[in-house]
């Protein structure tokens, strides 16, 4: 072998080795700019600085980490670290370590039908939220990870366009899972995984935040694989009142669990972060008509207002979602003493009325008032103190109908002619399921020439005097507490005859409250029998006789009772031997 080969051979090697270490560099440079764009990317979404290298070691060792509230996926809230989000997939992804937590672990009952409720509407199978799983490992081989350093709440807005919709399964329960989490304050970050745009409402859902809400389309921009370092999901259920009619015709729901306390306290939330103050009052009191601009229109609005004036010697103004601005609206309803509006969504606007003002729904021809009631549940909410007044058009001549239109907007010229006639003909909606109901929607949308007299008698029934606003004490209902020191001693008189005295001392409460009647119930239970002896008694002893056996084993409940339907826990029960 020549020198020369040799020298070749070296120079070769030497150029590969230099080579091969400048591949590695640029490699490395090359994942150090990557990373520094992903952090980049990161500290977009927030103020809060994030290491990135940390942040994607803990990921891979840690994996994620959930753990829920609630037994079921219709009450149930779940709290993560580390969940992901593949914007080209649009899956939310849970990777598994060694060090991952999942509570519960259902395994496929997660999949029956889903791990929980995305929205606070119930149930519906267009809300429900899953995840799919992959090892930690996987994540070699996935694009890098772009990390949201904030906290965020992930959930689905269920119809951003209606108003009702958007304070009663939006924002009240948006509010208010915030209240039970107390890192969801004001810089969390609201994460909207509908795919509705922003809608015309928007705003509203800006003041809950001081982070613009970002929306699932808005994501893709982000990265091709979010990571959410401490996400909530789900929403509560907590505030609402009323279901639409998917399952059962809509009504108001069957366990109300909020009372207009804390829809005030939401209202007053909301005022501040509109900057209305909640005194800010001329002192003039005046009544506020709701106007519809485009459908269900009100025919003779300006003689409705004149009249209204005239009888109940008030201002009278006409407001519109169209033509005001929402915090004008907010401040003219917020001192009103009274609101009158057709039935629709404008009227959840109610809820920032003063205690003691009046509601006056209006409903168009044959839509019976006991059959939609969104607006009377939240205005006899214990605490809402507001007089509800519904009126209803009996007159066919006095409404006008739109047949020809598109169906969704009451038009019904695509059925056959005999199920048209029987519409026009019908006299009553008849009950029915959300939510393209052709009869309904006709009616719905037709236009109605409000019978002046009819609405001013209906109303004179309920307001006797000048209607208004009043300044009213808290009016909650405070229960009592259990009966203390409950004892009971025996007595026999033979064979035959015996007598139990039981005795207990008042709820510790009770001392503090003024309570207008005060009443005992006491049950009475032979041991080992089914049925049990009631009685209600006003003092706090008592001797029993009838029924009485000696030689027996009784065992006794005793609780307080104020003003005959507030009924306290029993206390512990007794067990008394004659």
């Amino acid at each position: 072998m020549n020198i020369a080969a040799v020298f070749n051979a070296l120079l070769v090697s030497v150029l590969a080795a230099l080579l091969w270490k400048y591949i590695k560099l640029r490699e490395h440079a090359s994942m150090v700019e990557e990373e520094l764009v992903l952090t980049r990317q990161s500290q977009e979404l927030s103020e809060v600085q994030i290491d990135y290298h940390a942040a994607l070691q803990a990921l891979v060792e840690n994996g994620t980490r959930m753990v829920c509230t609630g037994r079921m996926h219709t009450d149930r809230i779940c709290r993560f670290e580390s969940l992901c989000y593949s914007t080209e997939a649009e899956e939310f992804v849970y990777f598994h370590s060694n060090s991952s937590v999942m509570l519960p672990n259902l395994g496929s009952r997660r999949f029956q039908p889903a791990l929980l409720d995305l929205s606070s509407v119930e149930d519906h199978n267009t809300q429900y939220f899953n995840f799919v799983e992959l090892p930690a490992a996987a994540l070699k081989f996935m694009p890098k990870p772009v990390f949201v350093p904030d906290v965020a709440l992930i959930a689905n807005r269920f119809n951003p366009d209606n108003l009702m919709h958007v304070f009663h399964d939006d924002l009240l329960p948006i509010y208010y899972t915030m209240q039970q989490f107390s890192d969801l304050d004001l810089d969390a970050r609201l994460f909207f995984m509908e795919g509705w745009s922003e809608g015309v409402h928007f705003d509203l859902y800006k003041l809950l935040s001081n982070k613009q809400p970002l929306l699932r389309e808005e994501l893709k921009t982000l990265g091709r694989l979010l990571c959410f370092t401490k996400s909530y999901v789900g929403l509560s259920k907590i505030t609402t009142w009323y279901q639409y009619g998917f399952v059962q015709p809509q009504g108001p729901k069957a366990n109300i669990l909020v009372s207009g306390n804390e829809i005030r306290q939401f209202t007053k939330f909301m005022m501040q972060k509109l900057n209305i103050s909640s005194e800010e009052s001329s002192g003039e009191e005046y009544i506020v008509v709701f106007s519809r601009t485009i459908n269900r229109l009100i025919l003779n609005e300006a003689e409705l207002i004149l009249a209204l004036a005239q009888e109940f010697q008030m201002k009278t103004i006409s407001v519109s979602l169209e033509e005001h601005s929402f915090p004008d609206i907010v401040r003219l309803i917020s001192n009103a003493s009274m609101l009158v509006s057709m039935h629709g969504a404008q009227l959840v606007m109610s809820l920032f009325l003063p205690r003691g003002a009046t509601v006056v729904e209006l409903f168009p021809y044959a839509i019976n008032p006991e059959h939609y009631t969104p607006y009377k549940t939240l205005a006899t909410l214990p605490g809402m103190d507001l007089q509800y007044i519904a009126w209803q058009n009996t007159d066919r001549e006095d409404t006008v109908t739109y047949p020809d239109r598109p169906w969704d907007q009451g038009g019904i010229a695509h059925l056959d002619k005999a199920e048209q006639e029987r519409i026009i003909k019908s006299t009553e909606v008849p009950r029915h399921l959300c939510c393209r109901n052709p009869e309904w929607l006709f009616r719905a949308y037709q236009d109605t020439k409000v019978n002046i007299p009819s609405l001013i008698h209906t109303i004179r029934q309920t307001v006797k005097s000048k209607p208004g606003p009043k300044k009213q004490k808290w009016s909650g209902s405070l229960y009592p507490g259990k009966v203390r020191d409950a004892k009971c001693q025996a007595s026999v008189q033979g064979t035959s005859e015996a007598k139990l005295a039981v005795s207990w001392q008042i709820p510790w409460n009770l001392r503090y409250l003024k309570v207008r009647e005060v009443k005992y119930e006491v049950w009475i239970q032979e041991q080992g029998e089914n049925t049990y002896m009631p009685y209600i008694l006003s003092h706090q002893n008592h001797t029993f006789s009838e029924n009485i056996k000696p030689f027996t084993i009784y065992l006794v409940w005793i609780r307080c009772i104020f003003n005959k339907n507030l009924l306290g826990p029993f206390a512990d029960v007794l067990l008394c031997s004659t």
